[in-house]
C-alpha cells in the first residue's frame, strides 16, 4: 500500500528568512512559521492557539530567496506545500534531540502587511512583470500593436446572435393524499 507524506499550511512567517551556504554551493532556506487557531472555551470566550512550523527549503526554491527574486520578510501571510522529515542530531551536551521540519516544495506570498503601511510597494511583482513585458514586445519581425490601436483583421458576426430564453417548467404538484398519522409510510 503507499503512502503519503503533504503538508499544506496558512500562516505568518515568523522572522525573516535565513539563508545558509555550504561549500559545495548548495543553498539552505530555514524560518519558523505560525499558524493559528480561533475556537471557543468552555466559558464561551474566544481563544486563539498558535503553533509553530519550522520550514526548510533546498534547491531552487531557496537560491531564489537568497538572491532576492522572492522577497518574504517577517509578518508575509504564507502559503506553504511541503512535506514533513523528521531528524536527530547530538547537542553540545551529548543529548540526542529531535527536530520535525517541514520540508518545503511550493511557498507563496498571498498577503503581506508591506503593502498595507506601504501602498507604493502593492503589485511589485505585477508592476515588475510588466516592465519586464514592454522590453521584450519587440521579438524578431513582429511587433506588437500599441494600446489602443486598431487590429488588421476585425471579426465581424454575420448574423446577430440572439441568447436563447429558457422558460422554467412549472414544478410537479404532490398528490394530495390524506393519511390516518402524520408518517407517509
Amino acid at each position: 500500500m503507499a503512502s503519503l507524506n503533504k503538508v499544506m499550511l496558512i500562516g505568518h512567517l515568523g522572522k525573516d528568512p535565513e539563508i545558509i551556504s555550504f561549500d559545495n554551493g548548495t543553498k539552505k532556506m530555514s524560518v519558523t512559521l505560525a499558524t493559528s487557531e480561533r475556537y471557543r472555551d468552555r466559558n464561551g470566550e474566544w481563544a486563539e492557539q498558535t503553533d509553530w512550523h519550522n520550514l526548510v527549503a533546498w534547491g531552487n526554491l531557496a537560491l531564489d530567496i537568497a538572491e532576492k527574486r522572492r522577497n518574504y520578510v517577517k509578518g508575509d501571510f504564507m502559503y506553504v506545500e511541503g512535506r514533513l522529515k523528521t531528524r536527530q542530531y547530538v547537542d553540545s551536551q551529548n543529548v540526542n534531540r529531535y527536530v520535525t521540519e517541514v520540508v518545503v516544495d511550493k511557498m507563496m506570498n498571498i498577503g503581506t502587511k508591506r503593502v498595507q503601511n506601504n501602498p507604493e510597494q502593492q503589485n511589485t511583482s505585477y508592476n515588475s512583470y510588466q516592465q519586464s513585458a514592454v522590453g521584450s514586445q519587440q521579438m524578431g519581425n513582429y511587433q506588437q500593436p500599441a494600446v489602443g490601436s486598431q487590429p488588421a483583421m476585425s471579426y465581424q458576426p454575420t448574423e446577430s446572435y440572439q441568447q436563447p430564453s429558457y422558460n422554467n417548467p412549472p414544478l410537479p404538484e404532490m398528490p394530495n393524499q390524506e393519511y390516518d398519522d402524520d408518517l407517509p409510510f
